[in-house]
C-alpha cells in the first residue's frame, strides 16, 4: 500500500500531473497560444496510454486479461477525433483509480493496521525503559495507564483493569486478580501495573497476532478469478456496442462516447476492496483471516468438522476421580504422572496438575515412548508401566466400571501389563457449543462430523450434548487427515485445537484454529485463526465471508450495470464523452462505498 506519510501530490504523482496539464491546458486556451492545447493534452493522453498499454502487455503474458485496454481505447479515441477534454478526463479517471484504491484500502484495512501500529516497541524496567526485545521470562515490568503490555506474563503487586478489545474483539473491560495470566497486546485501563514476564516479546500472543496480521495485509485481493471471467464479456461487449453505434450513425464519435463510459473499475478496485474490509471487520471480531480467498471458500462452505478437546470443550480437563483396581490411588497416580510429567497433551497437565497438588512426588521415569492417540509407556521403579487407552493399557482386562457420562474422559494405568485402575477427567462442553452448530446450520452447514482420538463412548455423548451430526472415533492424526479429505459435500471447513490438529487443518478446505492458548502449530496451518477461546466466532466469520460475498457481487452488478446502461445512452448521441467519463468516475464512487459496508459491525443471526 502506498505510504501515508508523503504529501499527496508525491503520493499520487499521475494525478497531480493530470491535473497540472489540466490547468495548462485552460491556461492555454485563454491564451493567444490556443491552439497548443490540443498538443499538450493529446500528447500527456497518448504518454498515459502508451504507460498503460506496456502494463496491458505484461499482464497479457502473465496469463491475466489487461482490461485497461477499454480505457486505452478510450483515450486514443478521443485524441484522435480531437476532443483532448474528454482524453483529459479518462486520464484522470484511469490515474485516479490508484488515488481511489489507496484511500479504500486505507479505510478497509483499519483493523488490520491498528493492530500493527499498537505494536509496543519500549518496556519500563526497574533499570529503565529497554526495547521489548531484550525482555526475558522473569523480568518485572512496570506498565502504565493507557500503555499496551508488551508481553505475556503475570500481574504481581494488585489486580489490574484492561482493555482486552483488541485481542478478544470484547468491548468492555476486563478485570484480572494478582497471579492472573495477561496475555500482551492488552491496554492498561486503571492505574500502574507491574507485571513479570513469561515469554518473550517474540514468544508472545500479540506477536502471533502481529504476524498473521501482516500475512493478511500482504495477501493478494481475491476475486481475480471472477474479474477474469467478466472482463473479457465485458471488453467485447463494449466494443461490439461502440462498434455497432458507429456503424449505424456513421458517426465515429459515438464510438468514443461508448467506450469513455466502458471502465472497469468495479472489477478492479471495489471488489477487493469489499474483501479486505471484511477480513478488516473479521479482525476486530478476534478472528485473522490470513487471505481473502479463505473468505470465498468459506461463504459456500456446506461441511464443518470439529475437534473436540479444546474446541467443542474448554480443553481444561481436571481429576474427577480415580477408580483403583489394585493398590492406591496416590499410587496409581504418581505412576501416571511420572510418564505424563514432560508430555504437553492437556490430559498430561491435568494429571501431572492434580499429583502435585496432593503432595505426590512425581518420580523418574525412563525409556518413556509415546505411542501417538494411543498413550505413553515406560519403566518406573523397575516396572513397565502403560498409561492411555484400555485397549493399550491392557486389552485382555473388561472391569465392571460404570459408564462414563458426559464430558468425561478415561486415563488407564497398568503395571506389567497389570490393570491397576483409571483415572477418570472431566472437560465440559463450551458452552457456546450448541448455539454455533445452530448458527452453522442456519448458515448453510449441511452436515456436521466431530473427529477425535477418544473412545467411541466418550465421542457420542459430547456430539450428541454439542448437536454434532456424526462423531468419528479412535482416529490418530493421518486418519483425521483422511477423513476430511473424503467428507463431502465440498468445500470442508475445520476447527481445531492443539500440535496434532495442524494436519488436518491444513488437508481441509479452510482450517480454523482455536488459537487463545498460543498453539503455533496449528494457527500456521490454519486459513483463520480464533484469538479469543469462543466458538461462536467460527460462525461469525462465516456469517462475515458471506456477507463480502454479496456485497463484492453487488459492486460488480452495480457497477458494470450502470456502465451499460450508459453505454447503451451514449449510442444514442446524447452523451457527450467529457459527461460521460465524469458519469463514469460517479459509478466507480458508488461501487467503492458500497463495497466498504463489508466492514461494517455483524449482525449476528
Amino acid at each position: 500500500m502506498i505510504s501515508e506519510t508523503r504529501p499527496l501530490v508525491l503520493r499520487y504523482p499521475l494525478v497531480s500531473a493530470t491535473l497540472v496539464v489540466a490547468l495548462v491546458t485552460l491556461a492555454l486556451v485563454l491564451s493567444s497560444a490556443n491552439w497548443l492545447a490540443p498538443w499538450v493534452t493529446g500528447a500527456y493522453a497518448l504518454v498515459i496510454a502508451g504507460r498503460s498499454a506496456v502494463s496491458m502487455v505484461r499482464s497479457l503474458r502473465t496469463g491475466t486479461w489487461g482490461i485497461d485496454i477499454l480505457a486505452v481505447a478510450a483515450i486514443v479515441s478521443t485524441v484522435a477525433l480531437g476532443d483532448y477534454w474528454a482524453a483529459l478526463v479518462v486520464v484522470l479517471m484511469l490515474t485516479s483509480g490508484e488515488a481511489l484504491e489507496d484511500f479504500a484500502s486505507r479505510r478497509a484495512r483499519s483493523e488490520l493496521r491498528s493492530l500493527l501500529t499498537r505494536a509496543p516497541q519500549v518496556a519500563h524496567t526497574a533499570g529503565g525503559d529497554v526495547p521489548v526485545d531484550v525482555v526475558v521470562p522473569g523480568d518485572e515490568l512496570e506498565v502504565r495507564p493507557g500503555e499496551v503490555v508488551p508481553v505475556d506474563g503475570v500481574l504481581v503487586g494488585a489486580g489490574a483493569s484492561l482493555d482486552e478489545s483488541s485481542v478478544t474483539g470484547e468491548s468492555m473491560p476486563v478485570t484480572r486478580a494478582v497471579g492472573e495470566q495477561v496475555v500482551s497486546g492488552v491496554v492498561n485501563g486503571g492505574s500502574v501495573i507491574h507485571v513479570r514476564a513469561t515469554a518473550t516479546a517474540a514468544e508472545s500472543q500479540y506477536q502471533t497476532i502481529i504476524d498473521l496480521v501482516r500475512s493478511a495485509a500482504d495477501s493478494k485481493a481475491p476475486f481475480v478469478r471472477l474479474a477474469d471471467r467478466v472482463a473479457i464479456p465485458f471488453t467485447l461487449a463494449a466494443f461490439g456496442i461502440g462498434a455497432l453505434a458507429w456503424i449505424l450513425s456513421g458517426d465515429p464519435v459515438r464510438f468514443a462516447e461508448v467506450l469513455v463510459v466502458a471502465t472497469p473499475c468495479p472489477l478492479l478496485i471495489a471488489t477487493p476492496v469489499a474483501f479486505i474490509a471484511g477480513m478488516s471487520r473479521a479482525a476486530r471480531v478476534g478472528v485473522i483471516v490470513k487471505s481473502g480467498g479463505v473468505l470465498e471458500q468459506l461463504a459456500r462452505t456446506r461441511t464443518a468438522a470439529f475437534d473436540k478437546t479444546g474446541t467443542l470443550t474448554r480443553g481444561t480437563p481436571e481429576v474427577d476421580r480415580i477408580d483403583v483396581l489394585t493398590g492406591t490411588e496416590e499410587e496409581l497416580l504418581g505412576y501416571a504422572a511420572a510418564l505424563e510429567a514432560d508430555s504437553a497433551h492437556v490430559l498430561a497437565n491435568a494429571v501431572v496438575t492434580e499429583a502435585e497438588r496432593r503432595g505426590i512426588t512425581i518420580r523418574e521415569a525412563t525409556a518413556v515412548e509415546e505411542v501417538v492417540a494411543e498413550g505413553v509407556l515406560g519403566t518406573v521403579d523397575g516396572g513397565m508401566i502403560r498409561v492411555g487407552k484400555r485397549s493399550f493399557v491392557a486389552p485382555s482386562s473388561v472391569p465392571e466400571w460404570r459408564e462414563l457420562e458426559a464430558g468425561e474422559t478415561a486415563v488407564h494405568v497398568s503395571r506389567d501389563c497389570r490393570l491397576l485402575g483409571r483415572i477418570v477427567l472431566t472437560d465440559e462442553l463450551r458452552p457456546e457449543a450448541s448455539a454455533t452448530l445452530v448458527r452453522l446450520r442456519a448458515l448453510g452447514i449441511t452436515r456436521t462430523v466431530m473427529l477425535t482420538g477418544d473412545a467411541r463412548e466418550t465421542a457420542d455423548r459430547i456430539a450428541q450434548l454439542a448437536g454434532v451430526g456424526e462423531a468419528r472415533a479412535g482416529l490418530l492424526p493421518g486418519g483425521k487427515v483422511a477423513a476430511v479429505r473424503e467428507l463431502t459435500p465440498r468445500p470442508v471447513m475445520m476447527v481445531g485445537d492443539g500440535v496434532n490438529d495442524a494436519p488436518v487443518l491444513a488437508a481441509a478446505d479452510v482450517g480454523i484454529a482455536m488459537g487463545a492458548r498460543g498453539a503455533t502449530a496449528a494457527s500456521e496451518s490454519a486459513d483463520a485463526v480464533i484469538l479469543v477461546e469462543d466458538l461462536g466466532r467460527a460462525a461469525d466469520v462465516m456469517q462475515l465471508a458471506q456477507r463480502t460475498i454479496r456485497i463484492a457481487y453487488q459492486s460488480i452488478g452495480v457497477g458494470i450495470g450502470l456502465s451499460v446502461v450508459l453505454m447503451l445512452v451514449a449510442t444514442t448521441g446524447v452523451l457527450p464523452a467529457i459527461i460521460g467519463a465524469t458519469l463514469q468516475e460517479v459509478v466507480d464512487v458508488i461501487a467503492i462505498l458500497n463495497s466498504l459496508r463489508a466492514g461494517r459491525a455483524l449482525q449476528r443471526r
